[in-house]
């Protein structure tokens, strides 16, 4: 359990906390000692960001592998345990660039039988190349094979094969010869999110910078909350490399953590830095507003952070490997950037004293550095806290009309040729192909394996192969891997929608069944993209009440001991669901429903990922922590102080606002990077968060928790009215 420090704080008399004369919060003396030890502070600090980035040379190992969920998880798992070579599927299209048919034009077939001969000329690299097959309409070939491997020849051996199409393709122009398959569509995928992330990494830093001098007006202030979030993304960096040695960490996962890094870091210097000048604006020394700053500002930091990281261990229930490495990284940043604030944010303002408001901006500099409440979000505060059921009312049916799009959301992982557009020449031929063949550029993994030896070699499983040809489910390609079977079967559609759902659920539950049932020493199971995206979609959505609930209960304790209240944390858990259930529906009408698909750069494909919703409450729940323990924080001081119920209300609001506002800001500027990100999932997660930040900074903060506030009086915390000459303020 939290333990929350006593201080008396009454800032109309101006009086230093200790009033009570016991021992100072743990934070305080923390920030104490570094203010003191400032020099061995920022030195340890910087030390300890170096000892993270060197831990991965000092604790060696390989990086950790995946394990998908569900059958598709089971079959990967077996083919992982042959330790043998899975061979890696490619497919060529054959197609006239008019209106020619393959079966009646000459250019097409000798371009097919071009390619077979470019892909014979180079020995080893391809194995159980097929004649082309011809279209049910007669427009389209389809030549396939598989690339020979082993493993540390593949990329050799890919590189070689689309040399061959390329030359092929550019003897035939009237021909469009182009390549889909495992190798080529995972390379896509691959190269997309990182060129996407590289773009946000370089986007995001400019925006964060401009918005940092334009908040504090110098040079030096805004440079204190970007080296503190820096060093603290490059320890978390350091860390995961150690991680990754038990848990998968993905490039996605590195950038995540760099943007929540950078938002959380600057966030926690906002609200240190800027209390910090607005005790030395009210008269006080420096040693005395840093005091100031860490019992207060430095508690809602330290409950701010336990709070987000504790959060976002609820995604942890969900079981799945990609979302465990994601947690870990979002905890290690959060905790790093806590730790920072605490210790090295103390040292480095007690160093540079009233320098810190040195090297001013013009027409900036002098605005910014007296600290002031903020005009606009005060006399909208005293509006609300007048008619609190009447604007505390407008704005509960805004959020829920925002809201009301969630009740028809379709959760549905994208397919690559949902995810990426058609101009990416590798998704643009996947399209093609599964006109022309269903199901060709990504068929299902039938995985075969023997439970008894020599039992694959067995009459039975002969048979059983050639009546799932008989069936309907003919395989385009089959390989030996070790002790197991792998038969590449289409599926009718290549995406995860409805009908490729069904025909999964045909070839599991009865073509299967009916081929394999009846031979004895093998198993099966079915892997594939459309089976991992379906295992991965039931398992979240059957783990999904767990995460809510955890969360949900986390956060009532940690509010409910960080204010002794149980009116507080029930009033904050409705208002945070709120402005992520309107969050949630701005997302559904805009992508699922395709509204400002122009705008915005894509094609609804008419649902939404299904991870998003969950990562988004965990992750929103966490963060818009931050804002409203620092907004309740600052109205209980006042009360605490001797205001009363409004004028505490008014006031907190007034004094919070510029800081929210400024956080805010720089959060969602790192997470409106996304949208103009290339894959629509990526563009879901930018409006989602971005939107739900916004609404929680300005509706939820300005006036539904001070109407929420101001209907329950000091009912809100649990007592009567507050002595004028003490407090238990959380800060």
């Amino acid at each position: 359990m939290l333990r929350i420090g006593k201080s008396a704080v009454p800032e109309a008399a101006g009086r230093t906390p200790g009033g009570r004369g016991g021992p100072a919060p743990v934070v305080e003396r923390v920030a104490g000692w570094s203010a003191r030890h400032r020099a061995l502070a920022i030195t340890g600090w910087f030390a300890l960001v170096i000892l993270a980035v060197l831990s991965s040379a000092l604790i060696p190992g390989e990086g950790a592998g995946g394990i998908d969920p569900g059958e598709s998880g089971r079959a990967e798992r077996v083919l992982g345990a042959q330790h043998a070579y899975v061979p890696v599927l490619e497919n060529v299209l054959v197609q006239s660039r008019t209106d020619g048919r393959f079966a009646d034009d000459p250019d097409l077939r000798q371009a097919a039988r071009d390619l077979e001969a470019a892909l014979q000329r180079t020995p080893g690299t391809v194995t159980g190349l097929r004649s082309p097959l011809v279209s049910e309409d007669g427009r389209s070939g389809l030549v396939t094979f598989q690339l020979a491997g082993p493993d540390e020849r593949v990329d050799a051996q890919y590189d070689a094969v689309v040399r061959a199409v390329a030359q092929v393709a550019a003897r035939h122009p009237g021909a469009r010869v182009v390549e889909a398959g495992d190798r080529s569509l995972s390379s896509a995928v691959d190269e997309g999110i990182k060129g996407d992330f590289q773009r946000a990494e370089h986007f995001s830093m400019p925006v964060t910078v401009v918005i940092l001098l334009v908040v504090f007006g110098s040079l030096i202030a805004a440079g204190i909350p970007l080296l503190l979030a820096l060093s603290t993304v490059v320890g978390a960096f350091g860390l995961l490399q150690v991680v990754d040695h038990w848990t998968p960490i993905n490039s996605a996962t590195h950038s995540m953590v760099l943007l929540i890094g950078v938002a959380v870091g600057i966030d926690y210097s906002l609200f240190y830095l800027r209390r910090e000048r607005e005790e030395r604006a009210a008269g006080r020394t420096v040693r005395e507003a840093l005091r100031i700053t860490a019992r207060t500002s430095g508690h809602v930091i330290l409950v701010s952070g336990l709070t987000v990281m504790l959060c976002m261990t609820g995604l942890l229930f969900s079981g799945l490997a990609e979302l465990r490495g994601l947690t870990i990284g979002a905890v290690l940043v959060v905790g790093l950037a806590m730790v920072g604030s605490v210790t090295v944010l103390p040292a480095l303002l007690s160093l540079l004293g009233r320098w810190v408001d040195r090297s001013r901006i013009p027409w900036l500099g002098r605005r910014r550095t007296a600290a002031a409440e903020s005009r606009t979000w005060t006399a909208v505060a005293r509006v609300v806290v007048r008619r609190p059921l009447v604007w505390g009312g407008a704005a509960v049916l805004a959020l829920v009309v925002m809201a009301l799009p969630v009740f028809g959301i379709h959760l549905q992982d994208a397919a690559v040729t949902d995810s990426l557009p058609r101009s990416v020449p590798v998704v643009d031929a996947a399209v093609r192909m599964q006109e022309a063949f269903p199901g060709t550029p990504s068929p299902a993994r039938v995985v075969v394996w023997e439970t008894r030896e020599g039992a694959l070699d067995s009459p039975g499983v002969r048979r059983a192969v050639d009546d799932l040809r008989s069936g309907g489910a003919e395989p385009i390609a089959q390989a030996r891997v070790g002790r197991a079977l792998l038969l590449r079967v289409p599926l009718a559609d290549f995406g995860n929608g409805e009908m490729a759902v069904r025909a999964l659920d045909t070839l599991r539950h009865r073509s299967l069944p009916a081929a394999f049932g009846h031979v004895d020493g093998v198993e099966y199971a079915v892997a594939g993209r459309t089976a991992l995206a379906y295992d991965f979609t039931r398992q979240l959505s059957g783990r999904t009440p767990l995460v809510f609930g955890f969360v949900l209960v986390l956060a009532f304790v940690l509010l409910a001991v960080a204010f002794r209240s149980v009116a507080v944390p029930l009033v904050s858990i409705a208002l945070n669901l709120l402005s992520i259930g309107a969050a949630c529906g701005v997302l559904g009408w805009v992508f699922q429903g395709g509204h400002g698909g122009s705008l915005l750069g894509f094609t609804s494909y008419g649902g939404i990922v299904d991870w998003l919703p969950v990562f988004m409450f965990v992750i929103l729940f966490g963060l818009s922590m931050d804002y409203h323990i620092f907004i309740l924080s600052r109205i209980r001081e006042r009360r605490s102080g001797g205001a009363g119920p409004r004028e505490a209300i008014v006031g907190g609001i007034g004094a919070s606002a510029g800081v929210v506002t400024s956080a805010a800001v720089i959060m969602t500027a790192a997470f409106s990077v996304f949208v103009v990100l290339t894959a629509i999932e990526y563009k879901m997660m930018g409006v989602g968060l971005s939107v739900a930040i916004l609404i929680d900074a300005t509706l939820v903060r300005g006036v539904l928790l001070p109407a929420a506030l101001a209907l329950l009086g000091d009912r809100a915390w649990g007592r009567g009215p507050a002595r004028p000459q003490t407090s238990e303020a959380l800060g």
